[in-house]
């Protein structure tokens, strides 16, 4: 039997972080996207007052899965919520629960803090994480488009 432990990402956890980070882009198909280095989640995950956090899955002590998320705030709720950026677990330990145990500890988290809600964008192809999201009770919220300033884009507006 394998034992899942879900623990608070440490800095030196930040090499592991970015390979996750990678495999997940590969996974994607979006690899070459991936211009974040390690120092940037040293800087952003372990700053004295970090915006982001990192849950760290390890299966008999191995880490295998991440997830990465911020706090949200919905003005129809009055609450702040958690959003979920990423969730991984490298393809050898799916099946072992680390997915579900770190989108369970988020939903600890929600509950202790009196958070209104976890959320999360999935890519509308990832069939086997729609099937995984929903049997756990989650639901698509339909109707609802991500978009998304970035690159030029984003300077060019700020500075119009």
């Amino acid at each position: 039997m394998t034992s899942l432990n879900i623990r608070q990402a440490r800095p030196d956890d930040v090499d592991q972080i970015m390979q996750f980070v990678i495999d997940l882009a590969i996974y994607e198909k979006e690899e070459d996207a991936v211009i974040a280095t390690p120092e940037h989640f040293k800087k952003a995950l372990f700053c004295d007052n970090p915006q982001a956090h990192c849950l760290i899955a390890e299966a008999d002590g191995k880490a295998v899965g991440f997830a990465v998320y911020f706090f949200s705030f919905s003005t129809w709720l009055g609450q702040h919520g958690i959003y979920l950026e990423d969730l991984y677990v490298s393809p050898e330990s799916r099946g072992l629960g680390a997915g579900k145990a770190l989108l369970k500890k988020l939903a600890m988290i929600a509950i202790e803090k009196n958070l209104g809600r976890v959320e999360w964008s999935v890519l509308d192809w990832n069939e086997p994480s729609i099937k995984f999201y929903e049997a756990m009770g989650a639901e698509p919220k339909d109707g609802w488009t991500v978009y998304r300033l970035s690159d030029q884009a984003l300077t060019d507006f700020a500075g119009s």
